[in-house]
């Protein structure tokens, strides 16, 4: 409980008992990725502080996210039953899609909404570190399609299953 702060504000809103506030500076970065190893250095600068998780939400959740010059958000991919969501707030980075690339800078935002084949990830091509927030909801029975590698990802029970296109499970 040492990463939280939970303040009385019965007087200000009876129906609600705690307020939570979050210093992201107390949080600890989680560095890598869940992918399957050969995949796994294509994300090495990244490091995520999940926000969302240690305030408790569920129906999404917030990254503080962290890219260090080189590195790429995630591998391109599309969700089949979630939405997601980034914000920009500093350095450039590089946006990926089925359109192309298109430089982000703070203050800038990107959607991605579920269903739609459009494959997306940032990567920052500077000599600076690149932080913004990612913003996701947790329908459950997604499935993430990354179109430019052998890879899938089904969600089951709150966890990530990688397979190959054909199916074939990812050893782990």
């Amino acid at each position: 409980m040492g990463t939280m702060t939970f303040i009385e504000s019965q007087k200000r809103n009876p129906d609600r008992r705690y307020l939570m506030l979050i210093n992201s500076e107390l949080f600890p970065a989680i560095n890598g990725s869940n992918y399957p190893e050969e995949f796994k250095p294509l994300v090495a600068g990244r490091s995520k502080k999940k926000l969302g998780n240690f305030a408790k939400l569920k129906n999404f959740g917030v990254n503080l996210v962290t890219l260090n010059p080189g590195s790429w958000s995630s591998i391109r991919h599309w969700h089949s039953q979630q939405d997601e969501f980034i914000y920009i707030l500093e350095g450039e980075v590089t946006l990926v899609t089925d359109a192309g690339e298109q430089r982000l800078k703070p203050g800038d935002c990107a959607a991605f909404p579920s269903g739609e084949p459009n494959g997306h990830h940032l990567i920052n091509h500077s000599d600076s570190l690149v932080v913004y927030l990612e913003i996701g909801d947790r329908t459950a029975g997604d499935t993430v399609t990354y179109p430019n590698v052998d890879l899938v990802a089904k969600e089951h029970q709150g966890k990530w299953l990688f397979t190959h296109q054909d199916g074939t499970v990812y050893e782990m």
